[in-house]
């Protein structure tokens, strides 16, 4: 790990490589992340930014490594057995249910908790996305795209965490949108105290509300460093092409 990181990372991604059977498409992934910070993953389409985040979470069985969160390692666990140790995942596409409600939907993030604990926890997810509660009876499939990732977002959030793994929480939205989806929703996970991990296209606004980034090339990390310091890299664009 990088020296100039913390000991104390809530979450630790160490030595990960996965793939679909023809080989590793990442290899020897170590990512840190504490409570309370957002740590960004960026780099070039196929660079296997997302394939990192699948194995972290059990979508896809990793080859080697681990995947420590409060020291424990959850690495070639099943995601539901994942999710029960404390990590919530926002996955790419649509993270919900279309033809159910608002409320159903956050019912079903919540299937792990006791049935009496559920309506308290919805009312907890409605503090943190207050708009979502005057649309609680409407069907998901009608939100817009911006009330669907915060419905996605809510539904993770269901049985509180401690870490967030977020793969392109922006995609597919408008520019302004995205802007906010990064600024309110995701900065507000790590105001909760969660370790955020996130996968994002959008890299100047993800380096605005990050901690700490890494750029990934060719399925491995090739650059570590604080997000406000990446800021200002003048190689920047040059690393998201992929020709640096």
């Amino acid at each position: 790990m990088p020296a100039e990181r913390g000991v104390d990372a809530h979450l630790r991604i160490e030595g990960l490589t996965a793939g679909y059977g023809s080989g590793p498409i990442v290899r020897d992934i170590a990512i840190e992340v504490e409570k309370g910070s957002i740590v960004t993953v960026i780099g070039p389409n196929g660079c296997g930014k997302s394939t990192m985040l699948k194995a972290a979470v059990g979508v896809l069985q990793p080859e080697s490594g681990k995947v420590i969160v409060a020291g424990k390692d959850l690495a070639n666990r099943s995601t539901h057995a994942i999710a029960r140790d404390g990590v919530g995942y926002v996955p790419q596409v649509r993270p919900i249910f279309p033809r159910l409600t608002v409320r159903e939907n956050l019912e079903i993030g919540g299937y792990t908790l006791p049935r009496r604990a559920v309506g308290t926890r919805i009312e907890a997810v409605f503090e943190v996305f207050p708009a979502l509660a005057p649309i609680a009876g409407r069907r998901a499939g009608n939100l817009s795209g911006g009330e669907a990732k915060m419905l996605g977002i809510g539904r993770v959030l269901m049985t509180e965490p401690s870490v967030v793994i977020l793969d392109e929480p922006t995609a597919d939205l408008a520019p302004r949108l995205a802007t906010q989806v990064l600024s309110e929703y995701v900065t507000r996970l790590a105001e909760l105290g969660a370790a955020v991990l996130m996968v994002e296209q959008r890299a100047a606004d993800a380096l605005a509300i990050a901690d700490w980034a890494y750029v990934m090339r060719g399925g491995e990390v090739a650059i570590s460093q604080s997000a406000a310091e990446m800021r200002e890299r003048a190689d920047i664009g040059q690393m998201l092409l992929g020709v640096a």
